[in-house]
């Protein structure tokens, strides 16, 4: 299996995991501990570092380690949206109802008005649905993805 291949696996299973973590733990229902689903970008972050250190020592200078990178992220993407569509289908079916339920909670005791409440629900209500938050996730892995491996690839790569 290659390396780019490999580490997408790794970066993909991993951040599905966490985020089944979090939801087992129930932390997605409380608007502090929602902050901790972001941890998937230190993992990705980190598994970018091992993924590139090894293409690196096949040889791979500054672009090929970024289009590696990328790859890598887009491999983890198509794990993840997988991971996220059941994660919201199957295994937390309320979750989107319960997201909508801590926020509505964190607005009130922000002092916000029920209309204003109403409007800032409403506006979120068309991305919470199982294939818009799979995307999205899908998404922000690659454009992540690309990003670190810009910076990640300026370390991790062939000298010339």
């Amino acid at each position: 299996m290659s390396t780019i291949v490999k580490a997408g696996i790794v970066l993909g299973l991993l951040c599905t995991v966490w985020t089944y973590v979090v939801g087992f733990m129930g932390w997605y229902k409380d608007p502090v501990l929602q902050a901790l689903f972001w941890v998937v970008i230190l993992i990705q972050i980190a598994v970018l570092i091992w993924g590139l250190r090894q293409t690196a020592a096949q040889g791979r200078a500054y672009g090929a380690q970024v289009g590696a990178g990328t790859l890598m992220s887009l491999v983890g993407a198509v794990i993840i949206f997988i991971g996220s569509y059941v994660f919201t289908t199957v295994v937390f079916p309320e979750f989107f109802a319960e997201i909508r339920a801590a926020g509505e909670q964190e607005f009130r005791s922000q002092g916000l008005s029920d209309a204003e409440i109403t409007t800032r629900l409403d506006a979120l209500a068309s991305l919470q649905t199982p294939f818009v938050n799979a995307l999205s996730g899908a998404v922000g892995t690659v454009v992540t993805g690309a990003l670190a491996s810009l910076v990640i690839a300026a370390f991790a790569r062939k000298k010339a």
